[in-house]
């Protein structure tokens, strides 16, 4: 088994095929959308396959160490995560094919209309993990 990291993006990837921002949908089509990823959770923990998952608020800043006795520094010249991160899932899978198929059935939550987003989500092998990251292509 190796851990993976299904990453949600806000912007910075690809457009995705029903490409409207989530502030633009109904409560109904953001409550469908929730419900799908509850739902898409819920049957990997049953097979054993769900570490973790969290949506992230849209609030945050960054923080570094700016030496002894200095107080952290916030904010800064950086990108904004909390304009490019959306939410991740951590998965516990068999194999890298395993984790491309479960990123590309999460990618078709509903959105807008509800219909299926086609997000593009970023997979990623934990460090260390043995994990084979050759390119897969389902169709």
């Amino acid at each position: 088994m190796a851990k993976y990291l299904l990453l949600k993006h806000y912007r910075g990837a690809p457009a995705p095929v029903n490409n409207v921002p989530m502030d633009r949908w109904t409560p109904e089509e953001i409550s469908a959308h929730v419900q799908y990823m509850n739902d898409f959770a819920a049957r990997l923990e049953k097979s054993g396959e769900f570490v973790d998952g969290q949506a992230l608020a849209p609030e945050g800043s960054w923080v570094r160490y700016d030496g002894e006795g200095r107080p952290p520094v916030t904010d800064g010249p950086f990108a904004e995560t909390k304009d490019l991160i959306a939410g991740w899932m951590v998965i516990d899978v068999d194999s890298h094919e395993r984790a491309v198929e479960l990123a590309g059935e999460l990618s078709a939550a509903p959105g807008a209309g509800g219909r299926p987003i086609h997000e593009w989500l970023e997979v990623r092998p934990f460090l260390g993990a043995k994990a084979d990251t050759t390119e897969c292509t389902f169709k």
